[in-house]
């Protein structure tokens, strides 16, 4: 993978370092450990070559097959609200060309990564493979009902609409861990963090978002609303 000459990547350096300061840390993200990642993982070669002009642009970009990249800060803020330790072991659903899979990688022991589409899992392990990262596993299927055999988790993290909570997620979720998902229609949803304790589930409604539908399942038909 190229992305052009030592001075292109000077370029995308500064204009990481400018997302980070006058997107996402104006609007309250504060924990180190992401902002560090946000720092670091180059988002440009997560998209097509024609919009790495757009890369660190305040807004979610296509990758094709009806799927897009979050807007930087919502996958700062998704991650914050996630709060991963060094040693954990993390579930992403809607892992697209692997962006937020890096940032998560950048921050924790493993990432279990599903996708659904087969060309985007394959972009994300081709990507991923390219920044050196050995901690990621990325499986195609349904990421509406988890992965339930390399269970349970410290943290879910789940890029896409679900309609509701998925039970299979909650069921997946160790306890003291938590689970991060836009929870809402095709108008908009809100962010949904639900932690797991001994006595049960504590669920916390954060900021409105707008995602692709959750596609599965437990999500919504191939032919959402």
């Amino acid at each position: 993978m190229s992305l052009g000459s030592p001075d292109d990547a000077g370029l995308y350096e500064i204009r990481r370092g400018k997302m980070v300061d006058r997107q996402i840390i104006p609007r309250g993200v504060r924990e180190p450990l992401v902002l560090e990642a946000m720092r670091e993982i180059p988002r440009e070669i997560f998209v097509e070559e024609a919009l790495r002009g757009r890369a660190y642009a305040d807004s979610a970009l296509p990758i094709g097959y009806g799927q897009t990249i979050s807007q930087p800060y919502i996958a700062a803020r998704m991650t914050e609200l996630l709060a991963p330790m060094r040693s954990d072991i993390v579930l992403e659903v809607g892992g697209g060309t692997g962006y937020q899979t890096a940032l998560l990688a950048r921050m924790v022991k493993r990432v279990l990564s599903l996708e659904r589409i087969p060309e985007l899992a394959e972009a994300a392990a081709r990507n991923l493979r390219w920044l050196g990262f050995d901690n990621v596993e990325i499986r195609v299927g349904d990421g509406s009902v988890g992965w339930a055999d390399r269970g349970p988790f410290d943290g879910i993290l789940v890029a896409a609409a679900a309609p509701s909570i998925p039970p299979s997620l909650l069921a997946q979720l160790r306890t003291g861990g938590r689970l991060v998902v836009p929870v809402g229609d095709a108008r908009g949803q809100v962010l949904t963090c639900v932690t797991r304790s001994a006595a049960g589930y504590v669920e916390r409604r954060d900021e409105p978002c707008a995602f692709v539908p959750l596609i599965g399942e437990e999500g919504w038909p191939e032919k959402a609303p």
